[in-house]
């Protein structure tokens, strides 16, 4: 099947996703003046659910991840530990944990990755599970950007998750994005389009599909999802971010 063949699944489409009273016969207590009151039980912040996003190569998960971090700070993104080099403009910590193989094969023999998997055959990701536990402990809306591979594995792991599918407005598209990036020879984009005839159709696996037709919208549909409440697009943002973070789930 050449690159620009269209794959048997059909094209994705959106779709769908106590007060606590004194009792009467006490009397209610006060703090003392000037002293802080109380959190109440019932404000105190629960449980954040954690957010998994998913989607084929060059479908611009990396691009609507970027548009989270710049327009809603309030939501952490996850960053993934990587046995691959940094690229130019990479920075540790920011866009990935850069470790080497056996800094990588005793993190995932101590259980501290939510996820890893083998990408392309080559390089290894991974989520540290520590860092996702606390946020979501705190209350903190969460998002992590992975392959069907990881989120596979977090589906096993954390089943509570919300597992949302990013697709392709077009196959026609997938491939003109994936062609247009450059960053890939003949061989390589084969490659990745064969992975992504697999990941399409693994479409019925998420609990919500979002289409990115344009970013900014798919960003504001993502949030929506997550419970938040979508806000303008600044005017000095363009038409899109630069990507970071897992981006495109690990082009190399």
């Amino acid at each position: 099947m050449s690159a620009a063949s269209a794959p048997t699944s059909p094209r994705p489409s959106s779709r769908g996703l106590a007060d606590i009273s004194a009792h009467p016969s006490e009397p209610t207590p006060h703090a003392p003046e000037g002293a802080a009151e109380p959190a109440s039980p019932s404000t105190l912040p629960g449980p954040a659910r954690l957010t998994v996003l998913a989607g084929p190569t060059a479908v611009g998960k990396g691009t609507v991840s970027a548009d989270i971090r710049a327009r809603y700070p309030e939501v952490w993104l996850s960053v993934s530990a990587t046995t691959r080099d940094p690229r130019p403009g990479e920075v540790d910590g920011v866009h990935y944990l850069f470790v080497g193989p056996d800094e990588f094969a005793r993190m995932v023999a101590d259980r501290e990755l939510l996820e890893w998997a083998v990408v392309h055959g080559r390089n290894s990701y991974g989520t540290p599970r520590r860092a996702v536990e606390e946020k979501l402990a705190a209350g903190v809306p969460a998002l992590l950007e992975i392959d069907l591979q990881g989120a596979r594995q977090v589906r096993a792991s954390m089943p509570e998750a919300r597992f949302v599918f990013l697709a392709p407005p077009s196959w026609d598209e997938l491939v003109r994005r994936l062609v247009g990036r450059g960053t890939e020879d003949a061989e390589e984009r084969e490659r990745r389009l064969t992975t992504a005839r697999v990941e399409l159709a693994a479409e019925s696996e998420f609990d919500h599909v979002i289409v990115n037709d344009e970013v900014h919208r798919a960003t504001d549909e993502l949030v929506r999802v997550m419970g938040l409440e979508p806000r303008p697009v600044d005017a000095t943002q363009g038409a899109g971010p630069v990507p970071t973070g897992r981006t495109e789930q690990h082009t190399e």
